[in-house]
């Protein structure tokens, strides 16, 4: 048994952490408040800080990235964050496993592989590309042991479903979407992005390169919403915003300017290819059902 490193709390970072206590492995959550999970060591720490997270690494098998700064705030904090993991990595020893995602791809026109060019012109694409540059030149100079995983649109919190979906509902409101209801999409559940960074932590064959997250067929967002309506027993009521509503919102609101850089994924087939991960390893994705019910049961209200 040894020492799992989570640093971030969020619905990765959680799913993280039930998995390895699953495992009976030693977990310790490192976040800004010391919040985590009931079974773990939680500390406090900022993962921007090279020196208190080696600190709270020291020992550590593998250290996990699963932070995730505001999303007007990543080109501001991820820089420093990346660079305080790897130091931490380096002095500690410890397997670098970061939890990352599709935005460094841009806009694509066929299903995306882990060959895929990192074509993004966007911020937040360009920040993740520059990220893991960084990570495999530590690896490839010796200095460390990394490797990223990447999952499509998450399906267990954070989701289209828990985020807006589901509160509309619970309103009694139509779930107004930014996106294409009826073109498809990838959705990752996190509990497969956890079962993958643990597979790689411990399987040298992981180490060096970028993973694609073990997902189910890509489905349109109305057929997930569907699913979650039979399963709360209400009506589907979604509508699609334009992405001139889009627009406009993001003048008042920093989050929803975030959203114009990633439109691409919503208004056109967004499609993730897994199969390297899943002929590599064995894995096998969670149904887009089972998804859906680990996302209801886990954003209750």
């Amino acid at each position: 048994m040894g020492l799992h490193i989570v640093v971030g709390a969020g619905p990765v970072g959680t799913a993280l952490a039930r998995e390895l206590l699953n495992r009976d492995e030693q977990v310790r959550v490192v976040t800004r408040s010391g919040s985590g999970i009931d079974g773990v060591e939680k500390a406090k720490g900022d993962a921007s800080d090279p020196v208190r997270l080696t600190e709270l690494t020291a020992g550590a098998t593998a250290i996990y990235n699963c932070v995730n700064p505001p999303y007007h705030r990543w080109a501001q904090e991820w820089p420093a964050v990346s660079a305080a993991l790897i130091s931490a990595a380096e002095a500690n020893g410890a397997v670098l496993a970061s939890t990352a995602n599709l935005y460094g791809y841009g806009p694509v026109t066929a299903p995306m592989t882990e060959q895929t060019p990192l074509a993004a012109r966007g911020t937040k694409g360009k920040v993740r590309n520059q990220m893991w540059r960084d990570a495999l030149a530590a690896h490839e100079a010796g200095r460390i042991r990394a490797f990223e995983v990447r999952g499509s649109d998450y399906l267990g919190g954070n989701s289209l479903l828990s985020m807006i979906v589901t509160p509309a509902w619970r309103k009694g409101r139509r779930a107004l979407l930014p996106a294409d209801l009826d073109t498809v999409h990838t959705f990752t559940d996190v509990r497969d992005v956890a079962r993958l960074l643990i597979t790689g932590v411990s399987d040298e064959r992981a180490w060096g390169k970028a993973w694609h997250v073990p997902s189910p067929e890509a489905v349109t967002i109305r057929d997930v919403t569907a699913v979650a309506a039979q399963q709360l027993g209400v009506a589907n009521k979604v509508g699609a915003l334009p992405y001139s509503a889009v627009w406009l919102a993001g003048l008042f609101n920093p989050t929803i300017k975030e959203l114009r850089e990633t439109q691409h994924q919503f208004r056109k087939p967004f499609v993730l290819d897994s199969t390297a991960a899943r002929e590599t390893f064995g894995l096998k994705p969670e149904s887009v059902e089972d998804s859906v019910r680990y996302d209801l049961e886990n954003n209750p209200a």
